[in-house]
């Protein structure tokens, strides 16, 4: 999680709303956020941006990472669509904790794209070497009797660019439906930066590439019951709160709203019947307003 910047029409919005009832519900909603996203337990706090970042203030990854629905959104179509690929699963099944702590994993990815995409260099250098040590550990075989392994560049390229394509849209959708060409390009090549630290290789710097390269994915895709089951431990997991179950379901609906129309066919899934895009358009709103009122104060 890291701290936003209010500026034009939000740092407008902030000023007429920064009423005494508007300042409790705005620091209610940034706090509850924050105690999602950061372990208070373990002492993490939200990230902060530096002047010393890989990418620099202003970029098109500090726009499309600094969202907390869309975000939210894009992140679990991003899992639902690399799961897909039997070995991305394999990496999740066999070497993670991840079904028995769903919470932690979103933490753990949340703050690793946080700190490569706002905090100083060093640490989101460090971040970035402290994955590829775990992925050179991550091995084994499939179910079919095929090998992988975690640090295999392509394997990389593709839990990156199933990524990417959803975080974007989820930013395209939830947070700028007029986004430019330009910008969606200048994305997938700031974002391909840290996929190629990470090892991946292909990494598309364009829309078009990027969507070249899914197609020639598509052949290596498939469902079993692993699948189907890490599918329904996703989209099914209890919420922490009886408070916070129906923001979850909504959110669970936008991602499966929000998945490419290959995945979503695979995963045997439709598109949500009830209005999911104009709630879930609401909540990203509301949440900009509270940390942009937060970021006013300050």
């Amino acid at each position: 999680m890291v701290r936003g910047d209010p500026g034009g029409a939000d740092r407008r919005l902030t000023m007429g709303l920064l009423s005494a009832p508007g300042l409790i519900v705005s620091r209610a909603l940034t706090r509850q956020v924050r105690s999602t996203f950061n372990d208070r337990g373990q002492g993490e706090r939200p990230v902060v941006p530096s002047a010393n970042a890989l990418f620099p203030r202003g970029s098109v990854i500090w726009r499309v990472h600094g969202d907390v629905t869309s975000m939210m959104v894009g992140g679990l179509a991003s899992l639902l669509t690399q799961m897909l690929h039997p070995a991305a699963l394999a990496g999740v099944w066999d070497h993670s904790n991840a079904r028995a702590d769903q919470l932690g994993r979103l933490r753990r990815t949340a703050r690793f794209i946080a700190v490569t995409t706002y905090g100083e260099r060093g640490a989101a250098e460090a971040a970035i070497a402290k994955v590829r040590a775990i992925h050179a550990q991550v091995r084994g075989t499939l179910p079919d009797g095929q090998s992988y392994r975690a640090d295999d560049p392509r394997l990389l390229a593709w839990v990156h660019i199933a990524g990417a394509i959803n975080f974007l849209e989820g930013w395209r959708r939830y947070g700028d439906p007029r986004m430019s060409r330009a910008d969606q390009d200048r994305y997938f090549a700031e974002s391909g930066e840290v996929a190629r630290l990470l090892g991946a290789n292909p990494v598309p710097e364009t829309r078009c590439a990027a969507e070249q390269l899914v197609r020639e994915f598509r052949g290596e895709l498939r469902t079993d019951q692993r699948t189907r089951s890490f599918r329904k431990f996703v989209l099914e997991a209890p919420a922490a709160s009886l408070a916070e179950a129906p923001v979850q379901k909504l959110l669970m609906s936008a991602a499966v709203d929000l998945l490419p129309d290959f995945a979503r066919a695979l995963h045997g899934l439709r598109r949500p019947l009830v209005p999911v895009r104009r709630a879930t358009f609401g909540m990203a709103s509301t949440l900009r307003w509270a940390f942009a009122a937060e970021s006013y104060r300050s």
